[in-house]
């Protein structure tokens, strides 16, 4: 049976623990059952549909274990039936003495259908790096 999530966060949630946990079905159940969706990766072209989904998060947990990251909410805009959750999402290193990555800006977009809500959109992309101090001539 498909789970229902009954707000956006509840799907958000179900998506990053299923990450962690390396849960590939319950990853693949946050996905709406569409051709419509799309995942936007950091140096990858495009994934669109539900089989470039799939084949994308099979790949990524096919070491067997998951990817833990803590997420800090920018900004959300919601409506009836379309929610939008821009994100910074850090990775955290394994072991724990290597320090973590930099992280990324993030946009889930989440779309209210008969089936609760579901993911429609997930993409990613590195933080530009910090300001570079000014240079001051003598």
């Amino acid at each position: 049976m498909t789970q229902t999530y009954t707000t956006p966060q509840e799907a958000e949630d179900a998506f990053y623990d299923a990450l962690d946990e390396g849960n590939l079905s319950e990853l693949l159940s946050v996905w709406a059952e569409s051709d419509d969706i799309c995942c936007l990766l950091p140096m990858h072209p495009m994934i669109q549909g539900r089989q470039g989904v799939t084949d994308v998060f099979t790949h990524m947990l096919s070491q067997g274990h998951g990817i833990s990251v803590s997420i800090k909410h920018l900004s959300w805009i919601e409506t009836d039936d379309i929610a939008i959750h821009q994100i910074e999402e850090t990775v955290q290193s394994t072991p724990s003495d290597t320090p973590p990555p930099p992280p990324f800006y993030g946009t889930n977009i989440y779309r209210k259908d008969n089936s609760g809500w579901r993911l429609i959109v997930h993409q990613n992309a590195p933080t530009p790096p910090p300001p570079q101090p000014e240079l001051v001539l003598p």
